[in-house]
């Protein structure tokens, strides 16, 4: 399975302002969050409870442009939010941000994980064609800036 990780640290973030955000998103606070850069974020679908909850979400991460449409497979106010990547499919593709609230705010940990599991992890070179080489970097670059620009839109 390839994992791309990073851990940040926001003061005067919460957790759970985090969770309500990203479980409520739209495309005019998402570009306030960082204009140019995040483009579209809004619902598809939604249920009671955000799981199965289907979102489109539009950004640039670093010189790459990434759409994708995410399902929430799994939310806990405060504490957690996973989309599984889908096109027609579900793909064994997730984002998860873990949130963890401290004295002086929150550490989240953005993850992006692709692959199988088990046997399946045979299949990971073959995912790791379609990931431009530079992608990782500016994955984490990214969210260690975003998150920090999130305190300044929700306060």
């Amino acid at each position: 399975m390839i994992a791309i990780e990073t851990k940040v640290e926001v003061a005067g973030l919460s957790g759970r302002e985090v969770t309500d955000f990203m479980l409520n998103p739209s495309d005019e606070n998402y570009r306030k969050w960082w204009s140019g850069t995040h483009l579209e974020f809004h619902l598809l679908k939604s249920y009671p409870g955000h799981i199965g909850d289907v979102v489109y979400m539009d950004e640039f991460i670093g010189r790459h442009r990434v759409k994708m449409k995410g399902v929430v497979v799994d939310a806990i106010p405060g504490e957690l939010v996973v989309w599984q990547f889908k096109k027609i499919i579900r793909l064994p593709a997730r984002l998860s941000l873990m949130l963890k609230d401290g004295k002086e705010g929150v550490k989240i940990t953005h993850t992006i994980t692709i692959g199988f599991g088990g046997i399946g992890k045979i299949l990971d070179p073959v995912f790791r064609l379609f990931l431009p080489k530079d992608f990782e970097k500016a994955m984490d670059e990214h969210a260690r800036i975003e998150f920090n620009k999130l305190r300044e839109v929700l306060h």
